[in-house]
This record gives structure tokens, C-alpha cells and sequence, in this order.
């Protein structure tokens, strides 16, 4: 009697990292040496496709804000997932996850290796940890929430979820009173819901990427000044002109809030350029910290290396993975 063919999970790899380390050039450096066609000249075989996870490059429109790959890198390299909401829509990470679900044995089908590239933390970790959907959203509990003091609600997760108080940041409103409506509507902590969620059931080969404290910030500058250059503020003003504001979560992308400040006479050119290079460097330490608490990530630090060295390192690694796991 034969015995039934074993089933693998799908691998699936994943360049995570924090914004500004320069994850965009690398993945397109990647996508091209897991081709298998033979290269001559400067041609170049794809050999995987892009799920971006890059938490607000969902939205159309928000092109310089989000530092969205360019036209170029899109040609070279087929990407999902970006420009699929318009700016004053919602999307969320359990349709993020749905969607994950959807293009991973798609772009395998393909014979391509399916590669999610990002660093937006919820929407990896609903991938990589799971993820608990949840009660609906309660719109009367929400409304007495909104009335209170983002200082109370903080002080009131400490006390009844300090595992979601320590893992959301202090001025996150929206995820603090999600939590905290979980609690009243389920009389469990919103963590321990997520402890029990599921990652998505693939093979999943995680590689971290990282530069030294001092290089990374003065990226991060780098790239404030060239968006700046490239017209942040006419992107800004367009987007209002067309009805973006402070209740759609598209307004809440680092830039937007900054750049209506320095539109209304708020805030000066610097005054605006610094808070955008503070704000991006704050969020990138947070996402850091967040990446290091998954084990099953191996980092791999890009400081004065160029994007094909690292590329070349990330592809030898993963072909000893899909080996070991008989992909």
C-alpha cells in the first residue's frame, strides 16, 4: 500500500525592517537572483514577486508621502498590493492577511517565489503570529471612549491588559481603544486573544534588516529631504483639495499631519523637514524593537554595503533553507 505523498508548506520569504533601511533596493536586488532563466548581459530573470506590507502604501495617491517604489521598480519587478484603497477608505490587517492568503499560491503558481517586503508591524504580524479578528466595532462604546482623555485610557490598559499597553505605542489612540473596547465587549485581555491567533501555514524564511544607529538616522534625513524636494507639500495640498482629512486613515501617515502644520502657517520649512526626520526616526526604533521579538528572524546588517552584496547574502540563505525544508 502506498503511502500518502507528504504535503509541504509553501515557503515564503520575508524582508522585514524598519523604515529608511533601504528594504525597497534590496528586494528588487533579491527578486532578480532567485531567478532561475540565464542571464546575459544586463539582462535579468525574475524570479519573485513583491507583497508589499508597507502599512500605508495600500492607499492610491500618497506616492512621495509613502516613498512608494517607483514606476521603474514596478516594471522590473511585478508588486501587490499596492494603490488597491483609495485615500479616504480603510483597510485592515485581517483583509491584509485574507489578501496574503490569496497571493501566496498564486505567485507560486506562477513558479515564482512569493516575497513579502515590508514594515508595517501589524500587518506582518497578522501574517507571521496570526491574528485575532475580534467583536465589531461597538460605535456607542467608541463614542464614550473618544470623550476621554488619551491619558486615562492609557492608565486604564495598564491596568486591565499591561501586555497591549507595553506593545502599543503611548499616542496611538485608535489601537488603545481598540484594545481597550475588546476587554469591555469579550471580558478578556485583547493580548491573550492574540496569543491564541494562528500564523497564516506557510514556511516562512524571515530575514531582518538593519543599519548602524548613526547611518540609519542620517538615511532617514536623506530621505525626508529628497521627498521634500520631490513636492511633499503639493502631494499634501492636492490630497486635502480632494477632501483628506484628520478622520480618514490615510491622515495618519507620518508627513501629512506635518505637512497641513506648514500649509496653515503652522510650522516653517525646517521647522517641518526636522519634525518629519523625528517622527520617522521614532517610528523606525519602534518597529525595531517590535521585529526583535520575532526568533525566527535572522538580521542582517546593510551598513556601507550595497544593495547587490546583500541581495547575494539573503539568496544563499534562503536556498539553504528551501533545501533543508525540501521546498
Amino acid at each position: 500500500m502506498e503511502r500518502p505523498t507528504e504535503v509541504r508548506p509553501q515557503p515564503v520569504l520575508v524582508l522585514i525592517g524598519p523604515t529608511g533601511v533601504g528594504k525597497t533596493a534590496i528586494s528588487l536586488e533579491v527578486a532578480e537572483r532567485l531567478g532561475n532563466a540565464e542571464r546575459t548581459g544586463n539582462d535579468k530573470a525574475v524570479g519573485a514577486e513583491i507583497i508589499s506590507a508597507d502599512s500605508r502604501a495600500f492607499f492610491s495617491g500618497l506616492e512621495i508621502v509613502t516613498d512608494k517604489p517607483s514606476a521603474e521598480a514596478r516594471g522590473r519587478i511585478p508588486h501587490h498590493l499596492l494603490d488597491i484603497v483609495t485615500p479616504f477608505e480603510t483597510y485592515d490587517a485581517m483583509t491584509f492577511r485574507r489578501d496574503v492568503a490569496r497571493l501566496v499560491p498564486a505567485i507560486a503558481g506562477r513558479g515564482r517565489v512569493p516575497m513579502l517586503v515590508g514594515g508595517g508591524t501589524l500587518y506582518v504580524g497578522a501574517v507571521l503570529r496570526g491574528l485575532f479578528e475580534g467583536p465589531s466595532k461597538d460605535d456607542a462604546l467608541r463614542a464614550r471612549l473618544a470623550k476621554e482623555e488619551l491619558g486615562a485610557l492609557r492608565e486604564r490598559l495598564r491596568t486591565v491588559d499591561p501586555a497591549a499597553a507595553r506593545s502599543i505605542h503611548t499616542n496611538d489612540r485608535l489601537r488603545i481603544t481598540r484594545a481597550l473596547e475588546v476587554y469591555e465587549l469579550t471580558g478578556r485581555p485583547i493580548s491573550s486573544w492574540h496569543a491564541e491567533a494562528d500564523p497564516l501555514p506557510y514556511a516562512f524564511h524571515g530575514v531582518g534588516l538593519q543599519r548602524e544607529r548613526e547611518d540609519h538616522r542620517s538615511a532617514i534625513a536623506t530621505r525626508v529631504r529628497s521627498m521634500i524636494e520631490a513636492g511633499l507639500f503639493d502631494e499634501i495640498a492636492r490630497l486635502r483639495s480632494e477632501g483628506l482629512a484628520p478622520q480618514h486613515q490615510a491622515y495618519r501617515t507620518i508627513g501629512v499631519p506635518e505637512g497641513v502644520d506648514f500649509l496653515e502657517g503652522r510650522a516653517t520649512a525646517d521647522e517641518t523637514e526636522q519634525a518629519l526626520v523625528h517622527r520617522t526616526w521614532a517610528l523606525a526604533r519602534r518597529q525595531t524593537a517590535w521585529f526583535r521579538r520575532d526568533e525566527g528572524v535572522s538580521w542582517v546588517n546593510v551598513t556601507g554595503r550595497s544593495p547587490a552584496e546583500v541581495a547575494e547574502e539573503i539568496v544563499k540563505a534562503w536556498r539553504r533553507f528551501t533545501e533543508a525544508i525540501g521546498g
